[in-house]
């Protein structure tokens, strides 16, 4: 999915400069993190970064979230493995020579 978040850069310091930007995050019912932490219902972007949504304790949190949309011509947000070459060559189409 993709996720707004707001926070502070840097965060320790000083000052630092507000910022708010949009990434995409997977949501988790539970987590743990690799120091054995649980996180429940929370946002996990792909550096392994735990963020809570709006108005829960956190540094930087999700103000908004969207499910990203289906791959083109298929039904599935996500493809993996052996399927991935023939929905490529679906969402291609027939070549054009």
């Amino acid at each position: 999915m993709a996720a707004a978040i707001t926070g502070r850069y840097p965060a320790e310091g000083g000052p630092g400069e507000e910022f708010w930007l949009v990434r995409p995050m997977v949501f988790m019912d539970l987590h743990r993190s690799e120091d054995g932490t649980e996180h429940r219902d929370c946002f996990v972007d792909s550096d392994g970064v735990v963020r809570l949504p709006y108005g829960l304790a956190g540094e930087e949190t999700v103000t908004h979230w969207a499910r990203l949309p289906t791959l083109p011509a298929g039904k599935t947000h996500g493809v993996f493995g052996s399927d991935v070459q023939p929905a490529l060559r679906s969402a291609w189409g027939p070549r054009q020579s």
